[in-house]
Formats: C-alpha cells, sequence, structure tokens
C-alpha cells in the first residue's frame, strides 16, 4: 500500500493549497513540512469547512487545553457490523495520524440509544462499541493509544456524560434554536424532519453532538457528507458563545451498489438485512464481494456509479493505481492510475464491465484481508453482534 504523507506529489500540495489560499492567506505562512501534513489530512475528502481553525494550530495556536496537540474526533453510534463508509473515513483517519494528529474515535452510545438502536438495549450497544474499537484498531494499522500526536483514543459518550458541567454544555447548544432548525438536522439520524415528534429526547441530539466537540476539544470534526447539518449546527453555536470551531473534514458518501445516487455506506443492522446486496460490509469474503459486485449498478459513463465511486475513494486513494486482469483468453493484465483513464477504457471497451467490476472487488478484498484475518483468530465479539441482528 502505497498511502501516506511520503508519496505526495509537489503538484498536489500546489494544487490543493492554492484552493484555499484566497480565502485563507494565512496558510502560505506555514512552511513546506507544514503544508505537506495539513494537504495529507485533507486530501481526497470531499468538502474541508473552517480550514483556518487548522492552518492557525499549525502555525502556533495551542489548543483550549493549552497544548500543541491536534485532536480529531469522529463519532459513530454503535448499530451493527462494519461497513464500507468505516473504510473510507478509516483512510482519511490513517492520513491525520500521519500527520501528528491525535484522533479520537467516539462511540456514541447514549446517541445510539436515543435514535432507537438495538431497540435502547444499551449491553447491545455497548457491546457493538467493543467490536468496533477492534475494527478501527485493524483499519488504522493499530497505532499506539494515547493522549499524543499521532496516537489513538477510544471513548463511550456515557463516559463523557459523568463530567460535571457536560449537560450545562448541551442546554447552551440547544439555546435559541427553534425546534424548526433542530427538525432539518435530522437527517444526521438517518431520519425525516416530522419523525420524532413523540420523542423530545431526539430533539436534544444535535445539541449533544455539538456539546461533544467543544467538551472534548476538538480541532477536526471529521465525518461523512451526512454529518454535514451536525457540524453547522456545531459552528453556530460556536459563533454564538465566541469559542473556538473545529475544522470540519466531511468524506464522501458512497453509493448503493444497486444504483448511484442511493447511499451505502450509513446503514444500520436493519437495513442491511432489508437490502444486503446493496453494500459491502468489511467482513464479506472476497468470492461473497465478486458476487455483489457482479450484479452492481455500473452505468459506463456516469462517473457517480458506484463501481466508479469506489475506486475514486478508497482503491487510488490507497494504492494509487488498479490493475485489471481478464481471463487469459481476453487479454493481458492492464493498469490504471487514475479514474478517468479507466473510465475511459470501460467506455471505448478495452475493458469489459465484468473486469472492471471484479478489479474493484479484488482490490477492496485486499484492503479487507487484515479485518478477516483479526476476526477469523479472534471471533467473539463479531459473532455477538451478529448474535444481535
Amino acid at each position: 500500500m502505497i498511502m501516506g504523507i511520503d508519496i505526495l506529489r509537489d503538484e498536489d500540495i500546489s494544487r490543493i493549497i492554492s484552493i484555499y489560499e484566497e480565502e485563507n492567506p494565512k496558510i502560505n505562512s506555514l512552511n513546506e513540512n507544514q503544508k505537506r501534513k495539513l494537504v495529507n489530512m485533507i486530501y481526497s475528502t470531499e468538502e474541508v469547512v473552517g480550514i483556518n481553525h487548522l492552518i492557525s494550530r499549525f502555525l502556533g495556536m495551542q489548543s483550549t487545553l493549552e497544548d500543541d496537540v491536534i485532536r480529531c474526533y469522529v463519532g459513530y453510534e454503535p448499530s451493527g457490523k462494519a461497513h464500507v463508509g468505516w473504510l473510507v473515513q478509516a483512510l482519511c483517519l490513517r492520513r491525520i495520524l500521519q500527520s501528528g494528529g491525535n484522533v479520537l474515535i467516539f462511540l456514541a452510545d447514549w446517541h445510539a440509544w436515543v435514535n432507537d438502536k438495538f431497540g435502547g438495549d444499551m449491553e447491545k450497544i455497548q457491546s457493538t462499541g467493543a467490536y468496533m474499537e477492534q475494527v478501527f484498531k485493524v483499519l488504522l494499522n493499530d497505532p499506539k493509544e494515547g493522549e499524543g500526536s499521532g496516537e489513538l483514543r477510544f471513548l463511550y459518550a456515557s463516559e463523557l456524560m459523568n463530567s460535571g458541567d457536560y449537560w450545562a454544555t448541551v442546554l447552551k447548544c440547544s439555546k435559541n434554536m427553534s425546534l424548526a432548525k433542530v427538525r432539518k438536522t435530522f437527517s444526521i439520524m438517518g431520519r425525516g424532519e416530522d419523525s420524532s415528534d413523540g420523542d423530545l429526547s431526539k430533539f436534544f441530539y444535535p445539541a449533544m453532538q455539538a456539546a461533544d466537540i467543544f467538551k472534548l476539544h476538538i480541532d477536526i470534526a471529521l465525518g461523512g457528507m451526512d454529518q454535514r447539518k451536525a457540524h453547522m449546527y456545531m459552528r453556530k453555536v460556536g459563533d454564538k458563545y465566541k469559542w473556538k470551531k473545529a475544522t470540519c473534514i466531511h468524506t464522501p458518501i458512497i453509493s448503493s451498489l444497486k444504483a448511484s445516487g442511493e447511499r451505502m455506506d450509513s446503514f444500520d443492522h436493519k437495513m442491511s438485512k432489508s437490502n444486503p446486496n446493496g453494500a459491502i460490509l468489511l467482513h464479506d469474503s472476497p468470492e461473497k464481494l465478486r458476487k455483489k459486485m457482479r450484479k452492481a449498478y455500473l452505468d459506463p459513463t456516469e462517473r457517480t456509479s458506484p463501481i466508479y465511486e469506489l475506486l475514486e475513494h478508497i482503491i487510488l486513494p490507497e494504492f494509487g493505481k488498479i490493475t485489471v486482469t481478464p481471463k487469459p483468453e481476453f487479454g493481458e493484465p492492464s493498469v490504471y492510475s487514475t479514474l478517468d483513464s479507466f473510465i475511459d477504457a470501460v467506455c471505448n471497451e478495452t475493458i469489459h464491465p465484468i473486469d472492471a467490476k471484479f478489479a474493484v472487488a479484488d482490490a477492496i478484498s485486499e484492503l479487507l484481508n487484515p479485518i478477516h484475518q483479526y476476526f477469523e483468530a479472534n471471533p467473539e465479539l463479531l459473532q455477538k453482534v451478529e448474535s444481535f441482528v
């Protein structure tokens, strides 16, 4: 695997820096090493909001804990088996670790309870959290755990909520936010705006998520594009109280294998049962993944086809290339290092669509091999989660 800070090309660094320099001229005060670290953190993400805070941290502004540690957070509701959305974010988290960030995987057990995961069974929620810890240790190549730069942490929401003034912060984050505004954030829970009028706890969810970020002294709030509304809510709260606002990094959403535009990477255990072939689980065997991919939607001319998205957002950022290997009677293996060259080859029939699908499936399987090896040797937590479904 070639992904990493050391293989970033100078032209990529210049290109990405140029995107932000007009609105954030301080970015040109960074030295070359700082620019490389910054670009590595945001490389291949969908959107960065509030990059000025991260630039200021690289330029020496101390954290709210009065130290030089850049803290990144990503929150997950423990709700089911690992899926491809975790892989997209794990690739980003690896880069943040490489650049010296401290990464916190926030296991939002009470948020999952509010959102009715596992029917509100907290024991099942927390057991799934323990399973998630092991998944992320493997996905992130088992980094050192701790509070320092380049280290990994895990924290449960139930631990944070025991701090004395957490709920005071939640109330502050709720102040002057109308019910109508809160309803507009319900998509962060995978819910419609009119889904929760009979459950007051759900109206506190976005305020809880904002409070988490402020109470944890976060510099980078990482999430999929589906979490954008929560992060914008947090930033409005920060403006109101003049609190330091985390830079928000948003990763892309991968389409369902069944059609572009349907999300693959935000389903829970119920959704995976209802559409098991539309999503990639990180425990799928190479054979199962090929079977799913054979039936996957692919319009050769449509860049948002899930096959192309997997290549763009996972395979190329990780390996830098993809190898297509048809049956010997149909030609020799070929290698592609850009999405455009791969799409062109599919469109002009240099690559057969089935060979394109299998190439993507095999590359994903290579990435998933460490997960398979770990849980074959340590099956207990996975078996426990599977028993909940």
